[in-house]
């Protein structure tokens, strides 16, 4: 990267759901970079899953990101109004014959799936119409023409350098059957009409980034440069779910953790500095960089959490308390009109619990 080239970073979560832990972490160590490096965040909704993305479940990613504090200088963008930029693009590899029209059907695709896995043979698409030069037809998809030989070399910010053979790869549809683009190819434009500069996200992303990078290569854009993120493991070593007390960013909230306290323990899920377990939001600014995210999993454990929860609801101000725990008071049916009283009630509790919900 040039020394004059802004850094600009981006979270571009689904909105099919709310924000998780592990999505909550990826949109931290993006910012985290972005403000380190005095650069840009963007945030960007990839809503072109029209049946599972949600007005609410945007609302509830939007909700969560401001009060973890993690502010976008740009954005949000929504992926579903670039559909047309997108399709134009798809068209103009087609025309620079680097993609190609495929008519075959699901319920053929699936049997040569699994003849191929029957037969030993790695399930990639066999290249039936390849060489077919289909024109445009109702129900065909668009295929990106994948190089068949040589390799694609990833120089990731964490994982270190990973290369691929070309003949592993397919020739992924970049637009399904019913004329919308697919996430990989989506997100490859988006990333570069966007200017993004560093690409981080979760690592079950990094078998799509080979793919990613030929597409960037085709289309004459500037790849650039990722750091993929380890996965959060329960104490069992199981990627993490429900059963490990993992539910959305807001249901912290909902029990009673101040958002420093989640903010602090998620950036401490792959990434250290030194011994230090409590920052402060300028210190991470300070401190952070991709160098010191580790490349194994992180463990989340509960109780660590609860550790550090525990210790900025002590070093938490009178004032700011009674406001936070205002809405628990009120959950419970109490009377708050009395503003005095309740400074000296969290004044005197407040080095004995864990959570808002125990000190209401």
């Amino acid at each position: 990267m040039s020394e004059k080239e802004t850094v600009r970073t981006r979270f571009a979560p689904s909105p099919t759901g709310f924000l998780h832990i592990g999505g909550a972490r990826t949109a931290l160590f993006a910012w985290l970079y972005a403000r380190h490096c005095n650069g840009r965040f963007i945030l960007r909704i990839e809503d072109t899953d029209q049946l599972r993305s949600t007005e609410e479940s945007t609302k509830a990613i939007l909700d969560a990101m401001t009060w973890l504090g993690l502010n976008w200088d740009e954005g949000p963008f929504f992926q579903a109004e670039r559909v047309d930029i997108h399709r134009a693009m798809v068209q103009k590899l087609v025309d620079e014959g680097k993609a190609y029209f495929c008519v075959c059907t699901p319920e053929e695709l699936d049997d040569k799936r699994k003849r191929a896995l029957s037969e030993g043979r790695k399930p990639k698409y066999d290249g039936t119409c390849r060489d077919k030069n289909l024109p445009r037809s109702a129900g065909a998809a668009v295929r990106f023409l994948s190089l068949q030989a040589g390799t694609t070399t990833v120089h990731d910010l964490v994982k270190g350098v990973i290369t691929y053979n070309n003949e592993e790869l397919d020739d992924l549809i970049i637009e399904r059957r019913d004329g919308y683009p697919t996430y990989n190819f989506a997100v490859v434009v988006d990333d570069a009409l966007m200017d993004i500069t560093h690409v981080i996200r979760g690592d079950d992303h990094l078998n799509n980034t080979p793919r990613q990078i030929l597409l960037y290569e085709a289309l004459g854009y500037k790849v650039p440069q990722f750091g993929h993120v380890s996965m959060i493991m329960g104490s069992d070593k199981a990627r993490l779910s429900k059963r490990h007390g993992a539910t959305s960013v807001m249901a912290y909230r909902e029990t009673g953790y101040l958002p420093e306290a989640i903010v602090n323990y998620l950036v401490r899920l792959g990434w250290s500095y030194g011994d230090q377990e409590i920052f402060s939001l300028d210190e991470l600014i300070r401190f952070f960089t991709l160098e010191s995210v580790g490349k194994s999993a992180a463990v989340f454990n509960p109780e660590k959490l609860l550790w550090l929860n525990q210790h900025y609801i002590k070093e938490c101000s009178a004032e700011r308390l009674v406001q936070e725990t205002r809405f628990f008071w009120e959950s419970l049916k109490l009377d708050t009109s009395d503003h005095e009283f309740l400074m000296r009630v969290v004044t005197d509790l407040k080095a004995r619990v864990k959570t808002l919900g125990e000190l209401a």
